[in-house]
């Protein structure tokens, strides 16, 4: 199979590999809760002062930033395994060990020495990302890149609800440190994934001598390529505001169920078994739905059915006390939010030229979130001058402009369906 799982056909090495890309797919998701909502948890015991805390949003710039590292993992070849299994299994076994040093810091006693371990971790996550994407954009036929990507979802929601709700309640019998430990075991399933990984064989242009030219092929190259496209301004504005509305939203979600009187125990139930397996669901039907129909209509799909699911916050403000509404609209959301990903996630996949695959797919994967790290940062601003109910009714107007560049995009740019529907 000369770098291709095969061609149209599930045979007994694409299954193989899509069960590495699951495996992969976890270990990216690990310790994306770990630098985050889950560190936040640990903090709050810990009665850390409310402004660190807030601290520990800026952590996940390095998951915004990481285009600016990524065309080294494109140009520099490693000394062994090949030029993406090299640089991956490295990381990994870093990652593993940075997420060993954050179990044993202590929050309570030195926030600044956890925050700077956290950061390390979202730096290594990052980078591991990078590599990932890269590896499973290469290793898989075009018409299997929506199952692919399938699969590296099912896989990081699994480790999502492991490393938030899992080590929440692994914190109660374990201790915090405990239980930051045990997902540094975990994150060793990485490395011994990627060696059971085929390495993907791609034709590349020969290197040219000289750091400045080196730079220009790493960086400018793929930058002019991407940015010279049609209709690029519309696009890259698609990509920013896609998930406004979730990224206003997601950031008060918090504050919001505590308003409402919903308890800790709550909360841990609502975001637990039934929402992962409804965002399994949610992936599993994404892919599918990109395969059968293409991933433009699945994108407008998906995204009306996002503006759906965040009309249901205002109706849980208004009836907090419906038997079990919590449980169903977390339900809701972790199902469209898989469902969209999917879809969305395929489309940057497409975007991607195949000589500058790394640096284009972590700079579309970086600005992805940007929305998360600078409008949402004043969201509290906004949901305390509007109230909360209101606030989320303008979290779903807000989701309004993506799609309506989405629909200018499908009139004049479609995407290249090409790559990404299933024969």
């Amino acid at each position: 199979m000369s770098g291709q799982a095969g061609r149209g056909s599930f045979s007994r090495l694409a299954f193989g590999r899509l069960g590495i890309m699951a495996v992969l797919g976890f270990s990216s998701g690990l310790p994306w809760a770990l630098s985050g909502p889950t560190l936040r948890y640990w903090m709050s015991g810990e009665h850390v002062p409310l402004g660190m805390i807030g601290l520990t949003a800026n952590i996940g710039l390095a998951y915004l930033l990481k285009f600016v590292w990524a065309p080294f993992f494109d140009e520099a070849k490693p000394f062994f395994f090949g030029r993406r299994r090299g640089w991956l299994i490295p990381v990994q076994i870093a990652l593993a060990l940075a997420i060993a040093a954050l179990a044993l810091s202590d929050p309570g006693q030195d926030v600044w020495l956890t925050l700077g371990l956290g950061a390390l971790v979202a730096f290594l996550s990052a980078s591991q990302d990078i590599i990932i994407d890269a590896w499973r954009i290469e290793a898989f036929a075009p018409n299997l890149q929506g199952v692919a990507l399938a699969c590296e979802v099912w896989g990081w929601r699994v480790a999502y609800q492991v490393s938030n709700a899992g080590v929440i309640a692994l914190s109660i019998g374990l201790g915090w440190h405990g239980a930051f430990g045990l997902m540094a075991v975990l994150a060793l399933l990485g490395p011994l994934a990627v060696l059971f990984a085929p390495e993907p064989e791609v034709a590349r242009e020969a290197h040219p001598a000289g750091l400045a030219a080196r730079f220009s092929q790493a960086v400018r190259e793929p930058l002019q390529e991407f940015l010279g496209r049609r209709g690029i301004a519309v696009i890259i504005g698609f990509i920013v505001l896609f998930r406004l509305g979730g990224a206003l939203g997601g950031t008060m979600l918090a504050p919001y169920y505590t308003a409402l009187g919903f308890d800790r125990a709550h909360i841990a139930v609502a975001n637990g078994p039934l929402s992962l397996i409804c965002g399994i669901a949610g992936t599993g039907l994404g892919g599918l739905l990109v395969m059968r129909i293409g991933v433009g209509r699945a994108l407008l799909f998906t995204a009306l059915l996002q503006v759906a699911a965040l009309c249901l916050y205002p109706v849980l403000g208004l009836y907090p006390h419906l038997p079990y509404i919590l449980l169903i609209i977390s339900a809701v959301e972790a199902f469209t939010d898989a469902f969209s990903d999917t879809a969305f996630l395929s489309y940057l996949s497409g975007l991607c030229h195949p000589e500058h695959t790394a640096t284009q797919y972590a700079l579309l994967s970086s600005l992805a979130p940007l929305a998360l790290h600078t409008i949402a940062g004043a969201s509290g601003f906004l949901a305390a001058r509007t109230g909360l109910v209101s606030f989320f009714v303008i979290c779903a107007f807000a989701a309004l402009p993506g799609i309506a560049l989405l629909l200018v995009i499908l009139r004049l740019y479609p995407p290249n369906e090409t790559r990404l529907k299933s024969a």
